[in-house]
């Protein structure tokens, strides 16, 4: 397999998410492939970093992984199933099922407690939410006897961890993380790293996560590169000293 195009698949568990030649263009007038024949996996119970330069398609990456964007051409799957020809709204469904997302803005809603937005996308989904497990993850976040809290009373590593337990509540069996530490210092940022790798580790849900942080890529299993919009390079057990090495090389390409 080309190692331009192609990433070896995560040999610890079956695959929870795989992309196989996957193609995107925007039609910004430039015709550029945000992501050219991309094909990677993702497995159960694993923590995968995504790193790459600016507008190397890390984004796009996820956004197709997750079903809140659609491929030109390739195929994207989730636990085992064809995601890109699904129509609206089996699409919304299926996501709704299996996926849960962190984001670096967070995506709170002031006006409900930590409590309502934990519990907020099992409603929207027309799923009757097990308040025990809710309970457990927001526990488990370190926000036992915040519930009552709204966002405007915590700081910004209280509030991640708020959207960590939302995206856990509904017990995916992957959560893409796009950016979480990026707005956060640095004690927080770690904690929140050590919470998804808690995930990994304790529930064998699978971790995707962007970053352009060498330290936060450390606490991945793997960490896969990507630049104008393909896979080059991969690095199993990173260290942030390699990564920022791999980076260097990926960037000078």
């Amino acid at each position: 397999m080309d190692m331009q195009n192609t990433i070896g698949y995560p040999a610890r568990d079956a695959e929870v998410v795989e992309l196989v030649d996957v193609v995107k263009t925007y039609p910004d007038g430039a015709g550029v492939r945000a992501l050219d024949g991309v094909s990677v996996a993702f497995g159960r119970g694993t923590f995968s970093a995504v790193m790459g330069p600016s507008g190397s398609g890390k984004s796009t990456l996820l956004h197709c992984a997750a079903g809140l964007d659609r491929p030109d051409s390739g195929r994207v799957m989730l636990a085992g199933r064809e995601i890109g020809t699904l129509r609206e709204p089996a699409l919304t469904k299926e996501r709704r099922r299996r996926v849960g997302f962190v984001f670096q803005s967070y995506n709170l809603l002031d006006a409900l407690s930590v409590w309502h937005n934990v519990l907020l996308p099992q409603r929207l989904a027309g799923v009757r939410p097990d308040q025990r497990w809710a309970r457990e993850v927001i526990a488990r976040v370190g926000l036992k006897g915040r519930e009552n809290d709204r966002p405007g009373q915590l700081s910004g590593g209280q509030k991640q961890r708020v959207a960590l337990a939302r995206a856990l509540a509904a017990r995916p069996e992957v959560i893409f993380a796009d950016e979480p530490t990026g707005a956060l210092d640095l004690a927080s940022g770690r904690e929140v790293l050590g919470l998804l790798r808690e995930v990994v580790d304790s529930l064998g849900t699978a971790v995707v996560m962007v970053t352009h942080d060498p330290a936060a890529a450390a606490w991945a299993d793997r960490v896969v590169f990507l630049a104008d919009g393909r896979m080059v390079d991969e690095l199993a057990d990173p260290t942030a000293e390699k990564v920022a090495e791999r980076m260097m090389a990926v960037s000078a390409r």
